[in-house]
């Protein structure tokens, strides 16, 4: 799955909280994403800043759908995680033995856990609790282009 095909498959709603909490943590992120939304659909930046929330939320989804927006798609749910959900992120890097520093990896090689511990780190991951953000969380990251674990893209297109 890829990131743009996240956003296609996201509810309106969680679309909506995903950019209020990038908002209060990083303005500057939603506003380059609206701007580019807008553009992405012809639209002038100004005009869908000024448009109310619930539109807004409409046409950034709209946008990030299309798979010419991958980039900022992908972009957009790393903003996220690493600045809203950072301690679902280190709790997912540290289950799967990845280094990082505050979510961000240190090796650009990243290497999958064997198939049964990949599957099993999996199955605790999401049994943890009812976050949905967990399974949000596991098809950002197996969408990263860095990412290649066959295993993981089974998983994920079981949730």
């Amino acid at each position: 799955m890829r990131p743009n095909q996240i956003f296609a498959a996201m509810s309106q709603e969680k679309c909506g909280q995903i950019m209020e909490k990038i908002a209060q943590q990083s303005p500057e992120a939603v506003k380059q994403t609206v701007a580019a939304a807008a553009i992405a659909l012809k639209f002038r930046p100004q005009f869908l800043l000024k448009q109310p929330l619930e539109m807004r939320v409409s046409s950034v989804r709209r946008a990030l759908s299309r798979t010419s927006a991958n980039a900022l798609a992908e972009e957009l749910l790393a903003v996220y995680f690493l600045k809203c959900r950072l301690d679902l992120l280190s709790e997912w890097l540290d289950q799967v033995g990845l280094e990082h520093e505050e979510g961000i990896l240190k090796s650009d090689v990243v290497t999958s856990p064997s198939e049964a511990d990949l599957r099993a780190k999996v199955a605790s991951f999401l049994a943890k609790d009812g976050d949905d953000d967990r399974g949000l969380l596991l098809k950002a990251f197996g969408a990263q282009t860095a990412i290649a674990w066959p295993v993981l893209d089974e998983l994920i297109e079981k949730l």
